[in-house]
């Protein structure tokens, strides 16, 4: 009886061994000729064109937004949120792949530029970008940009360089929707 049930774990084990390397064939030969791309960007460029309008709709400041950056700055995320002190995000990632964002909200500018530039600190430096003063934040993570407007803030802060940071506020153009008119 030993006999038999040896021979049957023997059979099981090799059935086992086989029906691995059928799997494995099957999967190698789906590699191969399922196409994939390697090299692929796993970061999908966002259209915020919508949520702009609508932002700058509903905000009681001016909302801003670049304009004529080259297309290797590739958005990458967008919200607006009227009911958090109407705050604007719009996120990049710049031509060296480093992050930066537009932030801009009614939010006191203290609390809100730690919060939006992972806790970096003012510093007594300042930088003019196209003839706009912006107060520098640095800090262990983000570095900011950040200029105080009547009734809000925006803040250019980011992974990113200094120089970057500041190429972003320099193609911010800031708007506020036209009221609608009262003629049909």
């Amino acid at each position: 009886m030993g006999g038999v049930a040896g021979m049957r774990g023997r059979q099981t084990v090799r059935d086992m061994v086989l029906s691995m390397a059928v799997i494995g064939a099957v999967v190698a030969v789906i590699y191969v000729f399922i196409p994939h791309d390697d090299k692929a960007d796993p970061v999908k460029a966002v259209d915020y064109r919508v949520e702009l309008l609508t932002a700058r709709r509903a905000a009681p400041y001016p909302v801003a937004a670049p304009q004529g950056l080259p297309k290797e700055w590739k958005p990458t995320s967008v919200t607006y949120a009227r009911t958090s002190a109407d705050a604007w995000h719009l996120g990049f990632l710049d031509p060296d792949g480093e992050y930066v964002a537009v932030e801009q909200s009614t939010e006191p500018a203290r609390k809100y530029v730690a919060k939006v530039s992972q806790r970096a600190e003012r510093t007594e430096k300042t930088q003019q970008v196209n003839g706009v003063t912006w107060q520098r934040w640095e800090g262990a993570k983000y570095d900011a940009l950040v200029r105080e407007d009547k009734g809000s803030t925006t803040v250019v802060t980011g992974t990113a360089s200094m120089a970057r940071l500041a190429e972003m506020a320099a193609a911010l153009e800031a708007e506020k929707a036209p009221a609608p008119s009262a003629t049909p």
